[in-house]
C-alpha cells in the first residue's frame, strides 16, 4: 500500500485539530509538557536566525555582486521596491480593513485564564543579533564578490548548505509539533474561543491582497512597457498555479519561463531575470508576512507603530534573499526582525508562523507571477527582439 505523505500544509492541519484535542483532554502536567518543548524549540529558533543570515544571504550577495551590470542593478533595484511596496501595500489594506472583522484584543482579554510554565527552561544564546548577522553577511558577500576568493565563496556556500540542511531536516519537520504546543496552551487556558475564525479571515485577507498588488504591479509595469497588462497577467496563469500548488518559488522556474516566452519576453532577458528574481523578488510572501503581524497586533491589542513598520519591511526585504531554496523562508529569514523590532513573544511568533504557513503556496504563487513583471519592465529596457503582448 502506497505510503500517503503530507505536506507542510497538511501538517500544520493536522497539528491544530491535534493541538485543540489534546488542550481539551490533556492534564496540567501534559500541557506543561508540551511547554517544555515550546519553550526549547522557541530557543533553537531564536539560535538558527542568525546563522540562516549569515550562511544564505552571504552567499546570494557574493553571487549577485559577481555578475555586476546594468541589468542587474536594475532586476535587483525594482525586486526590492517591489517586495517592499507589496509589505507596505499589505500594511496599509490590512490596517485599514482587519479592525472591521477581526476583533481588537481578543487574545488580551482572554489573557486571565490558566497559565503554564515549562518544567525546565534551556538558553541557547545566538552567536549575536539580526542586524549584526545581516551588516557581517554584507560584508563578507560583497568582499567575495570584489575579491574573487574561490577559497572564501566555498566557504560561504557550503556553510549555507550546511544551514539549509539544518532548516529542512531540523526546523521545518520541528514546525508542526511547535505549532501543536502552542495550540494546545491555547486551548488549556480558554483563550482558543477568542481564536476562532482568525486564521482562515487571516489567510483570506492575505490571499486576496497578493492577488490585487499583482493587478497593480502589471498594470505600472505593463504601462512602462506599452503591454496590455490583463493579457500579460493572463498568460502567467500557468506560474501562478504551479507555485500555488507545490509552494517554491524556485521549482516554478521552468514554468515562469514558459510563461514569458508566451509573453513575448526576449531570451536572453527571461532567462536572467527569472532565475535572478526568483532570490530576490518576494511581493507575494512579503504581503503574507505583514498583513499576518497586523493580525497579530490586533488579536494581542498590541500597537505597531509606522516607524516600526518601515524599519522591519526594509530590513525584511533585504533579509528576504535567505529565501530561496528553504521552505518558508522569508518567515525563517524574518523571525528574529519580528522579535527584534516589532517586538513580538514567543507566542506571538508562533501564530504568525501558523498564520504565514498555513496554506503557504498562495505566497510563493505570487512571487513567481510578480517575476514576469519585472520580466516585462527589464525587457523594455534591455530586451533584443521583443513582440509587445
Amino acid at each position: 500500500m502506497k505510503k500517503i505523505k503530507l505536506g507542510l500544509f497538511g501538517r500544520i492541519l493536522a497539528a491544530i485539530a491535534l493541538g485543540v484535542a489534546l488542550g481539551f483532554i490533556l492534564p496540567d502536567v501534559g500541557v506543561r509538557v508540551l511547554k517544555t518543548f515550546n519553550v526549547l524549540f522557541s530557543q533553537i529558533l531564536k539560535f538558527i536566525v542568525p546563522m540562516l543570515i549569515l550562511g544564505l544571504v552571504t552567499p546570494a550577495i557574493s553571487d549577485v555582486g559577481r555578475g555586476a551590470g546594468k541589468m542587474l542593478l536594475a532586476v535587483i533595484a525594482l525586486s526590492y521596491v517591489s517586495t517592499i511596496a507589496a509589505g507596505f501595500f499589505a500594511y496599509g489594506c490590512s490596517f485599514e480593513l482587519m479592525p472591521l472583522y477581526i476583533e481588537k484584543g481578543s487574545i488580551a482579554s482572554a489573557g486571565t485564564g490558566e497559565t503554564f510554565k515549562a518544567f525546565f527552561e534551556l538558553k541557547i544564546p545566538p552567536l549575536c543579533d539580526v542586524l549584526t548577522a545581516l551588516a557581517i553577511a554584507f560584508m563578507v558577500g560583497m568582499g567575495v564578490a570584489v575579491t574573487k576568493s574561490d577559497a572564501l565563496k566555498r566557504v560561504t556556500d557550503e556553510f549555507g548548505e550546511v544551514v539549509k540542511l539544518t532548516i529542512m531536516r531540523v526546523i521545518i519537520p520541528g514546525l508542526p509539533i511547535y505549532i501543536l504546543t502552542m495550540i494546545c496552551e491555547l486551548t488549556a487556558s480558554g483563550k482558543l474561543v477568542a481564536m476562532a475564525g482568525t486564521l482562515f479571515k487571516v489567510i483570506g485577507t492575505g490571499w486576496v491582497l497578493t492577488v490585487v498588488f499583482l493587478v497593480i504591479l502589471y498594470t505600472v509595469c505593463c504601462a512602462v512597457a506599452g503591454r496590455n497588462p490583463f493579457l500579460t497577467l493572463w498568460r502567467m496563469l500557468p506560474a501562478y498555479l504551479t507555485g500555488l500548488s507545490i509552494s517554491s518559488s524556485s521549482a516554478v522556474i521552468p514554468v515562469t519561463l514558459e510563461c514569458c516566452r508566451k509573453n513575448g519576453i526576449s531570451d536572453d532577458v527571461r532567462n536572467f531575470v527569472i532565475p535572478l528574481c526568483a532570490n530576490v523578488h518576494m511581493v507575494g510572501s512579503a504581503t503574507k508576512l505583514l498583513s499576518g503581524a497586523v493580525a497579530i497586533s490586533l488579536i494581542y491589542d498590541q500597537s505597531l507603530t509606522f516607524a516600526q513598520i518601515v524599519n522591519f519591511t526594509l530590513m525584511m526585504g533585504i533579509a528576504a534573499v535567505a529565501a530561496p531554496g528553504v521552505m518558508c523562508g522569508v518567515l525563517m529569514a524574518s523571525v528574529g526582525l519580528v522579535e527584534s523590532i516589532l517586538g513580538f513573544n514567543a507566542e506571538q511568533i508562533a501564530l504568525l508562523i501558523t498564520f504565514y504557513s498555513a496554506l503557504d503556496g498562495y505566497g510563493p504563487a505570487a512571487n513567481v507571477t510578480g517575476d514576469g513583471a519585472i520580466a516585462v519592465i527589464i525587457d523594455r529596457f534591455f530586451g533584443t527582439g521583443r513582440k509587445a503582448a
